[in-house]
């Protein structure tokens, strides 16, 4: 391949973190769940290793000792943690007799977060990349390659090599422009309905006696970061399910990636009852310019503490931090509600087994119409007060 190097590593420590973080900053839809102390914190803390089935590989392209391409691509013996469900394909193979498992998985790890995936430092770099990650799933014996949430240079270098496509839809706020100058100012782009609607729900949990504070990066302290994973595993257990994430990991990011963060707590009578986490993605100069709504959880109910600590609470923040765009996460039409409105968001796929390929490939031509339609029907019904 030209004059580029490939080197395998099985750890995010097998790469500089310096030349990593470079690469990543160079890239037009990089994101904090990409930097290095990231991906390191996952796999340092036994979130993302062998032992939850998300085994490790970093797949490197250096020049003259410079990298200049790279992505993190996890061998998996499941499906769990990605966001876009492959379990019918899975079955599928099953019903025919056919190993689906293992496969490869190049996504940030239970992060549905769209953002770069194949860090490169140019067009060539990124096809140079995407080729040796195609031969190293041959010569693995994967069956699949599945590239999640990627950006459109990702998905465009995919679909140029023939990978499948694949949308889903996410939901995500947009700042005006020129920017909303107050809450008040947001709620009146909406409609009557809407507007009294977020009033009431807002009501509902002032009345309730509970208010808010909020803290940002370094001045997140140990014990509120205790306090957000106490409500954080709660909430996971009691939908019956063990957190992906541990507070080994929350500590690691606390301390290795603090500028990425903001959080939340609602307190009533002085003492703290719910909390939720925000992501920040920021510009060269360091201002925030996204933030990604990403965990919360609560010791008690009260009625829509939830809407209140994911959704206005980041809100308020970021229009008044002149934040560009607020992304809500995976699913959830609620959230168009309060003004987060569809987004299409892509993955590429390659399997290796060419009967698969072709039916998995009609599968998805199917899809992809049911997907724009939904789009459209979504799009119908936009909540502001003028639909354009």
């Amino acid at each position: 391949m030209n004059d580029y190097v490939i080197r395998v590593g099985d750890s995010p420590r097998a790469v500089d973190p310096h030349a990593w973080d470079t690469l990543l900053a160079a890239q037009d839809h990089a994101t904090p769940f990409m930097k290095h102390a990231y991906l390191a914190a996952l796999h340092d803390s036994g979130c993302a290793r062998s032992a939850t089935g998300w085994d490790t590989n970093l797949i490197c392209l250096y020049q003259a000792d410079s990298l200049v391409a790279a992505c993190a691509v996890y061998t998996k013996g499941h499906s769990f943690g990605e966001y876009v469900f492959d379990w019918a394909w899975a079955n599928a193979y099953a019903q025919h007799g056919v190993a689906y498992y293992p496969k490869a998985v190049v996504a940030v790890p239970f992060t549905p977060v769209p953002g770069t995936r194949l860090l490169a430092k140019d067009s060539a770099s990124r096809n140079a990349l995407l080729q040796a990650l195609l031969s190293w799933c041959k010569s693995s014996g994967m069956s699949s390659l599945h590239l999640l949430f990627g950006a459109k240079e990702d998905i465009a270098t995919c679909a140029a090599r023939g990978l499948m496509l694949r949308h889903t839809v996410q939901f995500h706020w947009t700042n005006a422009n020129p920017a909303y100058a107050s809450f008040e100012e947001f709620l009146a782009s909406l409609s009557q309905e809407k507007r009294k609607k977020i009033r009431q729900e807002r009501r509902k949990v002032s009345q309730a006696g509970v208010c808010f504070r909020h803290a940002l990066g370094s001045g997140i302290q140990p014990a509120d970061w205790d306090f957000f994973y106490r409500c954080y595993e709660r909430t996971y257990l009691e939908h019956g399910n063990a957190p992906y994430l541990n507070r080994d990991f929350f500590r690691r990011i606390a301390v290795d990636l603090p500028e990425a963060w903001l959080m939340f707590t609602a307190e009533r009578d002085g003492a703290p009852i719910a909390s939720s986490l925000i992501g920040l993605g920021r510009d060269a100069s360091g201002a925030a310019r996204v933030a990604y709504g990403r965990y919360w959880g609560a010791l008690e109910r009260v009625d829509c503490l939830h809407f209140e600590a994911c959704y206005y609470q980041p809100l308020l923040w970021c229009i008044a931090n002149g934040v560009e765009r607020f992304e809500g996460g995976a699913q959830g039409e609620h959230k168009m509600a309060r003004a987060l409105m569809p987004v299409k968001t892509s993955s590429a796929h390659w399997l290796a087994h060419p009967d698969f390929a072709d039916a998995v490939a009609r599968y998805l031509q199917r899809e992809d119409e049911g997907v724009s339609n939904y789009m459209d029907e979504l799009q119908a019904r936009a909540p502001f007060r003028n639909p354009d």
